[in-house]
């Protein structure tokens, strides 16, 4: 019996997934995470450091792990890599002016051997702002289409709203579980 499988015998039983939110300062990493939970959003502050959340979706548990995003945190985002199962990259619709920075830092994640094989989700949050860049403006800032090494995709969504939360964090339990625990079901038939 190889490595592999008894790494994926071992998660079979626990059916646990580690997921990592980052994305710059005030992309909505934190909000989103508190929408999803069933939590306050009007008292959201910066997060400077981390903040755990495990709860459960579907039959999965899910581990994430929320980083802050301010520029003098993000050299400790390594630190969190370990054991990740899926990426969820949360953008700022709205600010246009950053999103070359927010390109390079995600195609920079990327390169990461210990985030090699993650799912990756893209939120294009603040869907809600009149202004707000559309996914596929994303899509094409950030060169989504250019990234090979992992399973992505793109999902507009707004953290005040709610709106594509869900559907968004089911794509990746979906993708994240047909890789460990199903590597027979085709998860490219999701919407």
């Amino acid at each position: 019996m190889g490595l592999l499988t008894i790494i994926r015998k071992n998660r079979q039983k626990e059916k646990e997934m580690r997921i990592l939110f980052l994305g710059l300062d005030n992309a909505g990493k934190t909000t989103i995470l508190k929408k999803i939970n069933g939590d306050d959003i009007k008292s959201v502050s910066p997060t400077l450091g981390f903040n755990i959340k495990t709860f459960a979706h579907g039959k999965y548990t899910l581990n994430i792990w929320d980083v802050g995003g301010q520029r003098t945190l993000r050299p400790y985002w390594r630190n969190y890599f370990e054991q990740t199962d899926a990426l969820v990259w949360v953008v700022d619709s709205g600010d246009r002016m950053r999103m070359k920075d927010c390109k390079e830092e995600l195609h920079s994640l990327l390169t990461e051997d210990r985030l090699a094989g993650a799912s990756l989700l893209v939120f294009a949050n603040k869907q809600d702002l009149q202004g707000s860049m559309t996914d596929e403006e994303i899509r094409q800032a950030l060169d989504l289409d250019s990234i090979k090494s992992h399973n992505w995709r793109i999902w507009a969504c707004s953290a005040v709203t709610g709106k594509n939360l869900i559907s968004g964090l089911d794509w990746v339990v979906n993708d994240v579980a047909g890789r460990l625990y199903y590597s027979s079901i085709p998860t490219n038939d999701l919407p």
